[in-house]
């Protein structure tokens, strides 16, 4: 298990966490790092600090619930349900990541195959971009 997959199965989570809580409907921008990663979201308004702590709460209790991390192949046309964005029109084949029953999403990475193996998830800083976007960092332990 390298530590990419532990910071993108987590990114997963993180995402998933973003969208139910804080309606921020898709992650923006991702860059995958193994000491820290960013991501970006698009949320309706600033969060306050209480808000990070809460958003870094809920990521650890998803990992900790030891979700199986697994995968399936759909064709395209079955995809609807699913957000596409990332995925290059050309693709026929859709590669969806399932953890447990908390999210599913389209990917073609690396991911652990338990939650259980990502470890701690650590918010290391966050600000909201002129953009209006807001940036969170964060690493796993």
């Amino acid at each position: 298990m390298s530590k990419l997959s532990r910071m993108h199965t987590a990114e997963h989570i993180l995402s998933a966490v973003m969208k139910k809580y804080y309606s921020a409907p898709q992650n923006l921008e991702l860059h995958l790092g193994e000491k820290k990663t960013k991501s970006d979201y698009e949320v309706p308004q600033a969060l306050s600090d209480q808000d990070i702590d809460k958003i870094e709460s809920l990521v650890n209790q998803e990992i900790k619930k030891k979700h199986a991390v697994t995968s399936f192949i759909i064709p395209r046309i079955q995809a609807d349900n699913y957000d596409l964005w990332k995925v290059p029109k050309q693709d026929q084949e859709i590669r969806i990541v399932k953890i447990g029953d908390f999210d599913e999403q389209p990917c073609g990475g690396n991911h652990v195959s338990n939650t259980q193996e990502i470890g701690n998830f650590k918010i290391i800083s966050y600000d909201l971009r002129e953009n209006g976007r807001l940036r969170i960092r964060f690493k796993v332990e």
